[in-house]
């Protein structure tokens, strides 16, 4: 094995196709084994400058290097050279991946039911075998159903817990709209208006008690916003007859509703 020159993503990127032939062509044993491990040993720096990315996250920078080192013998195992796709291009998502599952597996912080963090290993590893085989494009629901052996129900809500390892901040600005605005903004408040019904509820088998004329008094001023004066012309009884009846029926409801929730 040896070491590419010139531009290259990863200078220190080793030239192993033909290691990998032999490794695909070789029966399980000792010899396999040895060139597996010899694959692996060239190829962990680069792992190890991946994990690097992740440093400053909350977890110390070991961890994430052996998390890194697994992912690379994942991809080592799983790596198919017939595919005609450099290992390169399979194995920096799938150690990637395997570093971002370690976070979401450890330091989610939001509890996930273990049914939902099955569902999202399933369906990550489902896409990070079909990234071989369907080029350029995203697995469709469909197809990592087909390939995890799953409900396209279940797919979906893998696919959400993918996106579910961090929460999002109530101050956080939503993104898409003129102008912007808090997620906060969003969320909704005590409604007055309950306590109204409550109210009105309250009062209802009160007011069907009283006389007609109390009843159309209170409906005029408290439901047609109908003053005083306008009301005692529509009666034909004076202003301050209408003032005594208001606050007498008030002042018996009131009392009345007290007295139910004592």
């Amino acid at each position: 094995m040896r070491t590419r020159t010139g531009t290259h993503p990863h200078d220190d990127a080793p030239d192993t196709a033909d290691a990998f032939r032999r490794l695909a062509a070789l029966e399980p044993g000792p010899e396999r084994d040895a060139l597996r491990a010899e694959i692996t040993e060239v190829w962990l720096p680069m792992a190890e400058r991946l994990a690097g990315r992740f440093r400053n996250r909350g977890e110390s920078y070991d961890d994430l290097r052996q998390v890194a080192a697994l992912g690379l013998v994942k991809a080592v195992d799983r790596y198919d050279p017939e595919l005609g796709n450099a290992f390169e291009s399979y194995a920096v998502p799938t150690i990637t991946g395997e570093i971002k599952r370690h976070f979401r597996d450890h330091m989610w912080t939001l509890h996930v039911p273990r049914r939902v963090q099955d569902l999202r290993n399933r369906v990550r590893a489902a896409v990070q075998e079909l990234s071989q085989t369907v080029s350029g494009e995203r697995p469709t629901v469909e197809q990592i159903a087909e390939r995890a052996q799953l409900s396209e129900e279940d797919v979906k809500a893998g696919l959400e817990a993918l996106e579910s390892f961090t929460a999002l901040s109530l101050d956080a600005e939503m993104t898409g709209t003129e102008g912007g605005y808090a997620l906060t903004d969003t969320l909704g408040s005590p409604d007055a208006a309950l306590d109204t019904v409550v109210d009105r509820e309250a009062v209802r088998p009160r007011l069907a008690a009283l006389p007609e004329r109390e009843r159309a008094i209170l409906y005029m001023r408290f439901f047609g916003d109908m003053t005083q004066s306008r009301i005692a012309e529509e009666l034909g009884i004076s202003q301050m007859h209408v003032s005594r009846l208001i606050s007498r029926c008030c002042g018996r409801m009131r009392s009345e509703i007290l007295a139910d929730a004592e």
